[in-house]
């Protein structure tokens, strides 16, 4: 398998999800996930992945699709397509997955995977991001992470 496909293989289906998380479960490991549009990733947004991946050892990131991103940012977005965002995202060392979410917000997603550890940026309140009532009732922990 080349490093290419390696990369593409973790840019998945939503429906592929179950197996993984019995897989990393049975593991013992500890799934954190977040989310959001990475529309032109820069070194930011490094930093704050590479943040939220030492807070487990499963980073799973929750990618809005074009549609989502149109409807929350405007119709001259995104710059860069959904799978120019998930490839780029996907090729970091420190992540695990990719899924892409048509909603505007990844609650169905978060609720689906019920994740150890929710992670978004310091400009939210840990209360008021979108999942924390899943996770909290699961026994997860919710963080923000600075600038």
């Amino acid at each position: 398998m080349t490093n290419l496909d390696k990369i593409k293989n973790k840019v998945i289906k939503r429906e592929c999800l179950p197996a993984l998380l019995k897989i990393w479960r049975e593991e013992g490991k500890s799934i954190v996930f977040t989310n959001g549009c990475f529309d032109i990733i820069h070194p930011g947004h490094i930093n704050y992945l590479s943040m939220a991946a030492d807070l487990g050892d499963i980073l799973i990131i929750g990618l809005n699709s074009d549609d989502s991103v149109k409807r929350l940012k405007g119709n001259d977005r995104p710059v860069q397509d959904e799978n120019s965002r998930a490839l780029i995202l996907a090729a970091l060392t420190f992540t695990s997955c990719i899924v892409l979410f048509e909603e505007d917000t990844p609650y169905e997603l978060i609720s689906a995977i019920k994740p150890d550890v929710l992670v978004k940026g310091g400009d939210y309140k840990a209360e008021e991001i979108v999942g924390y009532d899943i996770v909290t009732q699961n026994g997860g922990k919710v963080y923000t992470l600075g600038y």
